[in-house]
């Protein structure tokens, strides 16, 4: 459900120097319901803008509600947008903020929470800002959803901060998973006058524009060098055609506007960004990213397919297992769920070296000041171990993080069954086994389900949550309540080989090795990959995977659908230590085959993970991919470029949204 509009509350503060005018964002809402801004908002500032450009104004402060500033454009308005209406909007936004940039006055933004986007931008109009300690998020976020910083971000940041950060800021930063500055960072960038304490903020801000006026300080117009703009942009291009291989215009796009910021005036510069959103909002990418950012902020959110059954009570939580996705599980459910975790493996060294691996990264966030000596101590003192099964008697949910070998797995439940209650949760972090097949011998099948993390913890949000036809609604909702509370995203799959994401990534694979076993290069079939602009080429991902690991799954999936997933011999040769592909008929393939290969593969087994009923629909595919494979959101996932482009009406005989009830921006 939508947000009401964002409202530009005006005040009137009697100060020694005069009437000074406090405008707070504010929407009606709590924090989990930030400020944006659509035309409802753009309207209600035109109002107060028309209040302040009359009066005995001394001087302007502008915040937002309790812990949030403002998040920007309003992304539910950007769906099926034509050029004209981009430009239209650009425009909008442009004037108003441009008339608070011309207030007679010394105007201060008082960012006292959430700060992105359009957000960002408004407060740049004014004459200075200062932050709030909290502050965790300011960014201009923009290129990720395939736009621009169309409110005057490419040619304000640039004259504040200088061209070097500018690209950080606009271009890189969104690029690598989405970094955001907090205050600290902020301020030191350039963005703030300065970081003030939470508890006093608006106050102290207020007394920080008066003695500006007391100054006579007046107003202020940056103007940082950028002779260097034209440098600095030429080398950010050729690093950015190594990351996305030019797959999506807008942060060529932005690199542009950000050079041009060097010569231009500010109006040439609104100009520039008017006909930039003219040509990439209505686009393909930015579309797409519409439809990306309503998956995963609104509709994976909605608990989509979960069952209204109560979820049981987990006060202790259990790892099979103490290497590294167990550590890592464990420290997640440390830091999230505050309650006893317990780990469990063959010898007490390596559980010992578990433990104190656990209380190195507890160690680090303290010294980097994400978490207090206290806390740290608490949950540090929550973790234990040891090498007998008994170790989990209590547990609520225990979660096994073995080799992937399905004899192994199904003597760990067996083990747990002895000594858990039959309703503490039995799951399982498989990548591509059988989950039905695990718990067939239990005396408890009903309890037993899949939680599938993506390897680091740390950064992938997706859950695949699995249930099989065993498992019984109170499991499945206690899995995904707990998922919840781990700050992570679930997404319902059935149980079949591979899931979702590592099956559509197994089907990529197939292409790629096949290629290699036929002669192709590495850095050919890299390429033919890189230019859906991923984050990682096959070949990182196959060594961050490990080869032994890739080649098992490779093998699960052979045994479900042998044609689609040949055995590889380069593949075979990688596991077993070799470092070169193993060519067994020299007919190599171009890039642009390989492409469109990799494409018309991911078209298909998108169609049968859909036909089979594993998810239910190409939306829950495209939140898999871009939650637990990073996949852009200028993609879609995968299924709305597949759309877009004709491929799956060429491989499937129609776009891939019709198998299932679909999601349309």
């Amino acid at each position: 459900m939508a947000s009401p509009p964002t409202e530009f509350k005006l005040r009137r503060l009697e100060t020694r120097v005069g009437p000074v005018a406090l405008l707070t964002m504010d929407n009606g809402e709590d924090w989990t319901k930030p400020n944006t801004f659509g035309e409802g908002a753009l309207r209600s500032l035109e109002i107060a803008l028309g209040a302040l450009e009359g009066g005995d104004w001394r001087g302007l402060v502008l915040t937002g509600k309790p812990f949030v500033f403002a998040v920007g454009a309003d992304i539910g308005e950007f769906g099926e947008i034509t050029p004209e209406r981009a430009r239209e909007g650009g425009e909008a936004g442009h004037h108003l903020f441009g008339r608070i940039r011309a207030l007679p006055y010394p105007t201060l933004a008082a960012v006292n929470g959430a700060a992105l986007g359009g957000g960002v931008e408004i407060a740049l109009h004014c004459d200075y800002r200062t932050i709030s300690g909290d502050v965790r998020h300011f960014a201009c976020p923009e290129v990720l959803l395939g736009l621009i910083p169309g409110w005057g971000g490419t040619q304000l940041v640039p004259k504040l901060v200088g061209a070097e950060t500018a690209v950080k800021f606009i271009v890189e930063s969104p690029l690598r998973q989405n970094r955001m500055l907090n205050a600290q960072q902020a301020l030191e960038a350039g963005f703030a006058d300065a970081l003030l304490e939470p508890v006093e903020f608006l106050d102290e801000s207020i007394a920080l524009l008066i003695a500006k006026v007391e100054e006579g300080a007046g107003k202020r117009h940056p103007g940082a060098d950028l002779s260097d703009a034209a440098e600095v942009v030429r080398k950010a291009r050729a690093r950015l055609d190594g990351q996305v291989h030019g797959a999506t215009p807008a942060p060529y796009r932005a690199l542009d506007l950000i050079e041009g910021a060097a010569t231009w005036s500010l109006e040439e510069g609104y100009r520039a960004e008017e006909d930039a959103l003219a040509e990439l909002l209505p686009g393909p990418a930015a579309q797409a990213s519409v439809y990306s950012f309503h998956l995963v902020e609104r509709r994976a959110k909605r608990s989509v397919g979960m069952p209204d059954a109560k979820p049981r009570r987990v006060q202790k939580v259990g790892l099979v297992g103490a290497g590294l996705m167990a550590r890592q599980l464990a420290l997640l459910a440390l830091r999230r769920l505050e309650i006893p975790v317990v780990l469990r493996d063959l010898t007490q060294e390596q559980v010992d070296e578990a433990i104190a691996w656990i209380a190195g990264e507890l160690e680090d966030l303290v010294r980097r000041g994400r978490l207090g000596e206290g806390k740290a101590r608490f949950l540090a003192s929550l973790v234990t171990g040891g090498t007998e099964w008994d170790v989990f008697a209590g547990c609520d949910l225990v979660l096994e993080a073995v080799f992937e070998e399905m004899a192994v797995k199904k003597e760990v439940f067996a083990a747990l069954e002895q000594v858990v209650s039959p309703e503490c949760v039995l799951a399982t972090n498989t990548s591509s086994l059988s989950v039905t097949e695990m718990g067939a011998d239990l005396e408890h099948p009903e309890r037993v389900v899949g939680m599938h993390f993506f390897n680091p913890v740390a950064v992938l949000p997706l859950v695949e949550l699995v249930r099989t036809p065993e498992t019984d609604d109170e499991t499945l909702a206690t899995a995904w309540a707990v998922t919840k509370k781990l700050r992570k995203t679930g997404v319902l799959v059935q149980d079949a080989p591979a899931f979702v994401v590592n099956r559509l990534l197994g089907r990529q694979g197939s292409v790629v090795t096949d290629a290699l076993d036929h002669g192709n290069t590495v850095d050919e079939t890299d390429e033919a990959v890189l230019r859906l602009g991923l984050p990682m080429a096959p070949s990182v991902l196959l060594q961050l995977v490990g080869p032994k690991v890739a080649n098992h799954v490779r093998h699960t999936l052979h045994e479900a659908w042998p044609d689609r997933y040949p055995l590889s011999a380069t593949l075979q040769s990688l596991a077993d230590g070799g470092d070169e592909p193993v060519v067994v008929e020299h007919a190599p393939k171009t890039v642009d085959e390989i492409h469109q290969a990799v494409l018309e593969a991911l078209a298909d087994e998108a169609r049968h993970i859909l036909e089979e009923g594993v998810v239910a629909e190409a939306a829950d595919i495209d939140t898999c991919l871009i939650l637990g494979a990073g996949f852009p959101f200028w993609l879609g996932g995968i299924t709305k470029h597949l759309d877009q482009t004709g491929v799956s009406e060429r491989v499937v005989g129609r776009p891939l949204a019709e198998l299932g009830a679909g999601v349309r921006a």
